[in-house]
């Protein structure tokens, strides 16, 4: 296990889970549609022993699910389950920071329509009052979970909770 796991933080856990520079572009891949082992390969360009350690590795976080869809040789489709659909509004947001501050060469690669049919860049807001979620808007107070430990120090040692410092 890396240490990731033994910090009382939400995004270690979440990066211990979806962290390495592979797996959200596996996720992304099976967002746009591809399901099979060969089509991942293919289309991500990497090692089938990578892949298959990554695949298997989001199988046993429960991000992704896999299903037989033939026996002789055993052959998997690969789909998000529910913890791997709700990972994809954070890839989509991640990929709006791409396309405005490391957008390749003829522009983004890919637009985004919403279900009305409209285009649209995500923007994360408050549930509450729709305002923008941004660093000058939001601050981070100790929840339930922060505990003396690595990865919420700051939160449990009785700091003023608050933005960063600029």
């Amino acid at each position: 296990m890396n240490r990731f796991g033994e910090m009382h933080c939400s995004i270690a856990q979440a990066v211990g889970v979806l962290g390495d520079s592979w797996t959200p572009l596996i996720l992304r891949d099976l967002f746009l549609g591809l399901r099979r082992f060969d089509e991942l390969a293919d289309d991500l360009g990497v090692s089938r022993n990578l892949l298959a350690q990554r695949l298997e590795h989001l199988v046993a976080a429960g991000v992704v699910e896999r299903r037989p869809y033939q026996e002789r040789p055993v052959r998997y489709t690969y789909e998000l389950t529910e913890a791997g659909r709700d990972v994809v509004p954070a890839l989509i947001t991640l990929m709006a920071w791409g396309d405005r501050w490391a957008t390749p060469p003829g522009g983004p690669p890919a637009l985004l329509v919403h279900s009305c049919g409209a285009r649209f860049t995500p923007v994360v807001t408050c549930p509450h009052c729709g305002g923008e979620a941004t660093a000058d808007t939001i601050t981070a107070v100790a929840g339930p979970g922060a505990a003396q430990g690595p990865g919420t120090m700051v939160l449990s040692a009785g700091r003023a909770p608050g933005r960063a410092s600029r």
